[in-house]
Formats: C-alpha cells, structure tokens, sequence
C-alpha cells in the first residue's frame, strides 16, 4: 500500500462540476485497517517529508505553503501537530488568521496574507487564511461593512471581483516560486456536533469552546454553499484544492501526508552541487583538519 496512492482522489481537477454533496466526510477508500497500521504509514510519510524538507532548505529554489480551511472542530490543530511533527520548526511557520486588526482593516484583504507568505526553503502554513474573506465574511455581511470599503464598490460583485483577485495572487506566487496545496477539510454536521461534545466533557477542552460555535452551526448551510462556490472558483492547477474526509482523523492525516509528499517529490528537490573551486576548498580543508594532531 502506497502512500501516494491516497492523494489524487481528493484533489478538485475538475472545478466546474465540483458539488459538495458528492463528497462524503466518513469515506476512507473503503480501508479497514487498524490504527497501528495507520501510524505506521503517517510515519512513513513523516519521515519522507522530515528528508524532502531537508532537500528544500538546501536547495533554496522553492517554498511551500500549505493553506488549511475547515468548519470548527474538522481537525485542523491536530493535522498540524500529527503531519508536521516530524519537521525542523526552524524552517516551518504556523500562522493562524484570526479577525482583522484595525491596521490590518485599513488595507486591501490579502495585504496581512502577502506578509506571511514563507521565503524560499521554508514552509508556511496558514490554519485558516485568505480564504476567511469569501467564507465567514460572505455569510456574515455586516464584516463586509467594517471594512470600509468605497461606496463605489460593487456590492454585487464583489465576490467574483475576490475569487478573481485570489486567483491572481496565488498565480503570481506559484510563478515566483511558491508551491500551494489547499486542504478543505470536509466534516460532517454530525461528526462536529460530537466535537463540540467532547470538548464539553473533557475540562482540559473548555477553553476550545464558545457559544458561538453552536449558533454558527445554524448558518451551516449558508457555510456549505460558500465553500462550494469558492472551491469551483480558486482550485487552479497552480494551486489546487483536496477536500479531504474528516471525520475519520487518522485516514485525514494520511490523506495530506499523501498530498504532501507527491507534491514534494514533484519539486525534484536536490541537495546543491559543490564543483569547481569550492570543490577544492572542501579538499584542502579535509587535509588540513586530518593533518592535525589531537591536543
């Protein structure tokens, strides 16, 4: 069984006839297999990934980022802590949108997004993101209103005009250089229900927990239908989405340590080539350092 073999179901290459409904939360490509053989090949994974990243920062050609978007309780933190365990944190970044400051309301929408982007060699991963402007904003309208845009804005396109704007930026950084992958993790209304219930039970969970995670559930279908719009929109071939089962965490992280390492073998990452006179430095050095004497 090959890891790879778990990445391309869940990748959206054809947007235009994506619907959300045809993709259930619970499907685990039909696997029986027990947890123990679940760790064993996310730890496969993890250590392909621990090497590629090694090639990555060597080579300094490429970053990577990594954008996660989920209704609340999909397993987003605990993606991150599992997948990305095996990884130097001096060359991975975390960043975790949250609302709009006052400063970052006084600038176009993917201004506080572009200062995150990761430099060359290093990985970025955005636990929600831009993607935050066509979704909660979308079905919270008043949010719109804060940000004080020009009353000469077309209210009417202004969803069109985001998704065009996306697909622009992440163009652009795909072209510089920026491999993206996007991860939707797909929950079902019962599995987060059961989430927030453990999150009730368990003390070490309360914090996690607020009552606005329960009347924002009754917007579920509103939620529902601006991800699907946005997932037909902005999964490009340059920047794909995978909308991924989540109701099943560990065939989740499978799925994204799957995604992840294709997509990083795609790179052809290699450790750089010391030739000509830094060859010769390399040469002199080792006979200096076996010419010497133990002190």
């Amino acid at each position: 069984m090959k890891l790879e073999n778990f990445a391309d179901r869940f990748r959206i290459d054809k947007p235009a006839k994506f619907r959300l409904a045809d993709h259930d939360p619970s499907d685990c490509c039909g696997l029986t297999i027990d947890k123990s053989d679940a760790k064993a090949l996310l730890a496969e994974g993890i250590e392909r990934l621990t090497d590629l990243q090694q090639r990555l920062y060597a080579s300094d050609r490429w970053s990577v980022l990594i954008v996660l978007q989920a209704m609340d309780a999909a397993g987003k933190d605990s993606l991150i802590k599992h997948v990305m365990s095996g990884l130097n944190p001096q060359g991975v970044e975390v960043t975790s949108f949250k609302q709009p400051s006052a400063e970052e309301l006084d600038h176009d929408f993917l201004w506080r997004i572009a200062k995150r982007v990761p430099e060359r060699g290093r990985i970025g991963i955005f636990n929600r993101s831009h993607y935050e402007e066509v979704l909660v904003t979308r079905v919270h309208p008043d949010l719109l209103e804060k940000q004080r845009l020009p009353k000469e804005i077309d209210r009417k396109t202004i969803w069109q005009d985001r998704f065009d704007d996306i697909r622009a930026f992440e163009r652009h950084l795909t072209r510089n250089g920026t491999l993206i992958l996007k991860f939707f993790l797909n929950v079902s209304r019962a599995e987060q229900r059961k989430q927030f219930l453990q999150r009730i039970d368990d003390p070490t969970k309360h914090w996690k927990f607020s009552m606005s995670d329960v009347t924002e559930r009754e917007l579920w279908p509103k939620y529902m239908a601006a991800y699907e719009e946005m997932i037909r929109e902005t999964s490009t071939p340059e920047a794909p989405w995978f909308v991924v089962p989540a109701d099943n965490k560990w065939f989740t992280r499978m799925v994204v340590a799957a995604a992840l390492v294709k997509a990083f073998d795609g790179l052809k990452l290699e450790y750089p080539k010391v030739e000509g006179a830094a060859l010769k430095e390399l040469q002199a050095a080792r006979k200096t350092l076996e010419s010497e004497r133990d002190q």
